[in-house]
């Protein structure tokens, strides 16, 4: 352990999208562990979209964003190489939130011990991470769909989407996914086994969307915003749901933002109203506590069967993270898109 490489944010995003140059890779010491900590080498990180607005700072509501020549943060896994913490041993593999750097001291209280078992550590940032837990929150707790209903998710292949639309089919739903491109939508289908994906880039989308949900739309996990939010409105049945997760297609956020109108504050509570639709808002740590070993346990069943097939996209080396982050952005990911940094 004699050097410490990083990532380090050098400037705010100048774009839509934090693109690679706005980090730079950096040298730092090998942190020491003080009492209750522990020191961890990276060896997977989560190239998550929700680390936009700590990049961005674009709103005070988001906790701790990242300061200007302070080593990226994000979802990590990591093997224990040195603990003060009773909870973890030398060897142990953990995850948690930490920089994007080959090794970091981290607090153990907000560490969480891989010792359950998922089938691979990196599953941790996926399909067991904070993604997997929101989409069975979203589908199982939130707006869980009786069989038979129509559940249309954003961003397919986005790293909840992807899980969520599995766990809707296991509830017996029809699942219509929408995607950014025709090859997401076939492996939509044709791997991970919804109903229909809908191309979202299409110039004939809406009546794409209305023929893939003929009998209206009971649940939609928004992802997306934009032309896609404006689509599925006008579907939504009476009494339907809408979990609201992130709004990826909207100007403000990624660089696939769509030209045009949106839907205006006006008609949407309109629609609202007439349709009687509860909109809940999802925010995936508020439903940690108490959830976390039934989600591991149920999680686990279903991967063991290969009821859920998470799909990964890797990246390999902590100097590629910049590009495969602003991949995120563009679309670029299928599934989970993670850095890897050692074995």
């Amino acid at each position: 352990m004699t050097s410490n490489r990083q990532v380090v944010l050098a400037e705010r995003p100048r774009y839509l999208v934090p693109t690679a140059n706005c980090f730079r890779m950096g040298k730092a010491d090998v942190p020491q562990v003080g009492e209750g900590q522990v020191l961890l080498q990276t060896q997977w990180l989560a190239m998550e979209s929700t680390l936009y607005a700590r990049v961005q700072r674009v709103t005070t509501l988001q906790r701790d964003p990242i300061e200007l020549g302070q080593a990226m943060r994000g979802s990590a896994v990591g093997r224990v190489v040195d603990s003060k913490h009773p909870r973890f041993k030398v060897g142990n593999l953990a995850s948690g939130q930490w920089g994007w750097q080959e090794y970091d001291a981290v607090d153990g209280a907000r560490l969480r011990n891989l010792d359950f078992g998922p089938q691979k550590p990196s599953y941790a940032l996926g399909a067991y991470g904070l993604a997997g837990f929101g989409a069975f929150i979203a589908v199982d707790t939130l707006a869980p769909p009786s069989p038979g209903q129509t559940v249309v998710t954003g961003t397919a292949l986005g790293s909840l989407g992807h899980i969520a639309g599995q766990i809707a089919k296991l509830k017996g739903a029809r699942v219509v996914g929408i995607a950014g491109k025709p090859e997401k939508c076939q492996l939509a289908v044709e791997k991970l086994g919804f109903d229909a994906c809908v191309n979202h880039q299409a110039s004939d989308f809406e009546q794409q969307l209305r023929a893939a949900c003929p009998n209206g739309v009971s649940v939609y996990l928004e992802t997306l915003g934009g032309r896609a939010l404006d689509a599925v409105m006008p579907l939504m049945r009476i009494n339907s749901r809408i979990v609201a997760i992130g709004q990826s297609a909207t100007p403000h956020y990624g660089e696939n933002a769509y030209k045009g109108d949106y839907q205006n504050t006006l008609t949407f509570m309109q629609d609202v109203i007439a349709r009687r639709i509860t909109v809940r808002g999802l925010i995936a740590p508020d439903h940690v506590k108490g959830r976390v070993k039934e989600f591991d346990e149920q999680m686990k069943g279903w991967i063991d069967d290969r009821k859920v097939k998470p799909m990964e996209d890797i990246v390999e080396g902590l100097d590629k993270a910049p590009e495969a982050f602003q991949g995120v952005f563009e679309g670029a990911n299928r599934g989970t898109r993670l850095v890897k940094l050692a074995d």
